[in-house]
């Protein structure tokens, strides 16, 4: 799990430097600025609410509930994961954490030059707040994960009989649910 975690996270400056040479000379700082922006806003936001929104109560809603606020309540030597394939739950924040980074990253590139350095930093919370934590939310909170991949939906989410990672990145996924008409 460190592994993935950190390959994720260097996919973030990868990502700055790709859309950086995609992007025109004039554009190529301001486009790394974004994304590495983004690194920094979201690592605060998610520890502050962004996986408490997440990953805690609201079974069945939109977005969880603040039991989680800043890990409130969340041990460090706590146990994440099948039995005998556990590893502590502060590995799993952080692998999450990852994809709630990258995710508005990769929307940079979309608007290159077309939007200000403050029009981005009021998107990417915004869109932290009403789009990334809901979606990953409800997609861990699905009727459809919990009777076909074994979820048991306590405050933490642990996961019983699924493969890691499985629904958990539900912004960066959702396009093949609605390709495939899987979607609830």
């Amino acid at each position: 799990m460190l592994i993935s975690t950190s390959l994720v996270m260097l996919m973030t400056p990868g990502l700055a430097f790709f859309y950086g040479g995609l992007a025109g000379r004039k554009n190529i700082l301001g486009i790394m600025m974004q994304t590495f922006v983004s690194l920094g806003i979201t690592t605060v936001m998610w520890i502050g609410v962004g996986y408490s929104l997440s990953f805690s109560g609201g079974e069945g809603g939109i977005i969880g509930n603040l039991d989680h606020v800043f890990l409130r309540g969340i041990a460090i030597d706590g146990a994440f994961g099948q039995q005998g394939q556990q590893f502590p739950e502060y590995i799993f924040i952080a692998y999450q954490m990852m994809f709630a980074i990258i995710t508005p990253a990769l929307i940079t590139g979309a608007f290159v030059n077309r939007v200000s350095f403050k029009g981005y930093l009021i998107f990417l919370v915004l869109w932290q707040l009403f789009v990334y934590y809901p979606f990953t939310h409800i997609n861990n909170r699905s009727q459809r994960c919990k009777t076909c991949c074994g979820v048991n939906h306590d405050t933490t989410c642990k996961i019983k009989n699924a493969p890691f990672g499985h629904n958990s990145t539900a912004p960066n996924h959702v396009n093949k649910g609605i390709v495939d008409k899987q979607l609830p």
